[in-house]
């Protein structure tokens, strides 16, 4: 049985090309992590490594604890891929932009970015992009490139403040959206309680988080953003 069946490609970005197909027959998603002609090839091998590394441990890892992320399946540092599972469900700026976004869809986002900072790791690009909601409405954040262990409330209130940009600009008719997504992000920490430490520290909590975000908001204002 050939392992890898190819389908279609998905996107096709800066960074990476993201193909469905098969994976022993099973759904998958391959992402190819592309060369960037700009750099010295030696450092590009380099920082592609190093990123693909970062994500992949990463992602196991909150996989493994029961995160709201894709499954990896394979990987080849050699050909610079990685094959996961591939999540059933439609983006975050697709269901908006359709209008089929509910108040409780928009919490289980919130809850689902908690988790990983709970958890002690920064998404790193926050885009509804980057957000599928699955047919039962749960929410599964993918492409961890640019994730990372974070312990201050300074980079997990950026890790918000992105996603409350983009929604700002994108979907500005939505004007609550940011709202019930810090609803659901706080919610999870009253279900659950105060964050235990991850690898390395304790992570701040949401509400912690949530005053951070405020004060960032603050200074892009002040500063003209």
């Amino acid at each position: 049985m050939q392992a890898w069946i190819h389908g279609e490609r998905l996107h096709l970005g800066a960074e990476a090309e993201v193909n469905s197909g098969s994976w022993f027959g099973r759904p998958a998603v391959m992402k190819i992590r592309q060369p960037r002609g700009w750099r010295h090839p030696d450092l590009d091998r380099s920082l592609t490594k190093t990123r693909m590394n970062n994500e992949v441990k990463l992602t196991i890892w909150l996989s493994g604890i029961g995160a709201p992320v894709p499954a990896i399946w394979d990987v080849d540092m050699q050909e610079s891929t990685i094959i996961m599972e591939k999540i059933e469900g439609q983006t975050l700026i697709d269901i908006l932009h359709a209008g089929k976004h509910t108040d409780e869809l928009l919490k289980n986002v919130g809850k689902s970015i908690r988790i990983l900072h709970r958890n002690a790791v920064n998404h790193g690009d926050l885009s509804t992009n980057n957000i599928l909601i699955t047919e039962n409405g749960d929410a599964v954040l993918i492409d961890l490139g640019l994730s990372s262990r974070e312990y201050e409330l300074e980079g997990l209130g950026i890790d918000l403040h992105v996603l409350h940009e983009i929604l700002r600009a994108s979907h500005p008719s939505i004007g609550d959206a940011m709202d019930l997504v810090l609803e659901g992000y706080s919610e999870l920490d009253i279900e659950l309680g105060e964050p235990v430490a991850a690898p390395g520290g304790l992570p701040p909590s949401a509400i912690d988080v949530v005053k951070r975000l405020e004060q960032i908001m603050k200074r892009v204002r002040y500063h003209g953003g």
